[in-house]
This record gives structure tokens, C-alpha cells and sequence, in this order.
């Protein structure tokens, strides 16, 4: 059984997206799909004007690179890279690192005063600030985060996706964030909800 079927959608640069359903419904993978982490069974997929089907896997993993910044729900941060190298991480590979741009991001997560900690000295919420803050660092056109506050109380929840909003804005990316919060997804330019596969 399929897990998305005839789902349709399109995302301009600058636009923010918010799209909720059930667990199960297909939102982690929409989201992996565009990501290049899995590859579709059928359909086009066009980000930044590529067309995913044609990419191997090293034209997805340049296209995670340069084009995509994904905040994983489990967060991926490297275990052996403190902070400071983790928020700088994605914008070196993509031969964008701003060391000035990576404090500022730092300041606004409140993470200043953890830049020399390593992952497993960090809180959850920490650790998902940490995730966010090196997405956006590489400044890449399009911004995938699958739940990005779930590790964080209502009120920082609510502090980050404005930041993330903003920052998003800033440097012209599209934003989709996949969420179960109805009050976090009122906030976004648009909203779509997938149930069984469909948009509806």
C-alpha cells in the first residue's frame, strides 16, 4: 500500500509551510523524499529547480548539502564536534562557513554558553537548538524540520519557531515543518494537513 499517493505541493522560496496529520499519515516521509533521503516509486520531485529523479547518491547528498537544511527528529549532531563545530558543520561542507553568522545563530538559540560543550553534555532542548541552529547556518533555500520543538516546553517552542521563521525570512528559504502542535502550525504562512496518505 502506498505510503503518499497524488500528494501536490509546491513552496516558494520565503514562504513557510506547516503540515500536520496523525502519526503514521506520512509526513516524516514527504519529508525524506524531498530531502533525497529516500527516492520516490513514481511522481516528480523539483527542488530549487533539480529534479531529484535524475540525482545518484552523491547528487542528493550535494543537494542536502548546498540546497536542503534538514532538523532531524532525532537531531544527528556528531558526537565528537562540540557546539561550536556542529552549528558550523553543514556551512563548511557547502563552502559557506561564517564564523560571525554562527555566533549570532548561537545568541539567538541561547547557546553562547554552551559553544565548547559536546552533544551528550547538553539537554534534549539543548541538543535540538544545536540542530536547528546548523540548518539555517549553511543558509540553504529550503529549510525541512520534522518536529523541531518537540524536545521543548511550550513557551521555547514557541521562541524558537519564531526565530526559525525569521531567520528563514532573512536569508529567503522556504520553511516546511512538519508538526502535531495546532497552535504552532497557525503560525506559518500556510497550512496542509496529510491524513492516509493525502492531502486534504
Amino acid at each position: 500500500m502506498p505510503v503518499l499517493r497524488g500528494v501536490s505541493l509546491e513552496l516558494a522560496r520565503g514562504e513557510t509551510l506547516a503540515l500536520t496529520g496523525e502519526s503514521g499519515s506520512g509526513k516524516s516521509t514527504l519529508l525524506h523524499l524531498v530531502a533525497g533521503l529516500e527516492t520516490a516509486d513514481a511522481g516528480m520531485i523539483h527542488v530549487d529547480g533539480i529534479a531529484l529523479q535524475g540525482l545518484g547518491d552523491t547528487g542528493r547528498a550535494r543537494l542536502r548539502r548546498e540546497v536542503v537544511g534538514v532538523v532531524f527528529q532525532q537531531f544527528n549532531l556528531i558526537p565528537s564536534l562540540d557546539v561550536a563545530g556542529n552549528i558550523g558543520f553543514q556551512a563548511r561542507l557547502a563552502g559557506r562557513h561564517d564564523p560571525a553568522r554562527d555566533r549570532d545563530l548561537a545568541g539567538k538559540m541561547g547557546l553562547t554558553p554552551h559553544l565548547g560543550k559536546y552533544p551528550e553534555q547538553l539537554s534534549g532542548g539543548q541538543q535540538q537548538r544545536v540542530a536547528i541552529a546548523r540548518a539555517l547556518a549553511a543558509r540553504p533555500g529550503l529549510v525541512l524540520a520534522d518536529e523541531p520543538t518537540g524536545n521543548l516546553d511550550e513557551a521555547t517552542a514557541e521562541t524558537v519557531m519564531g526565530l526559525m521563521r525569521d531567520l528563514a525570512t532573512e536569508t529567503g528559504a522556504a520553511l516546511l515543518v512538519v508538526t502535531h502542535s495546532e497552535r504552532l502550525a497557525a503560525t506559518m504562512g500556510r497550512r496542509l494537513h496529510l491524513e492516509r496518505g493525502v492531502i486534504r
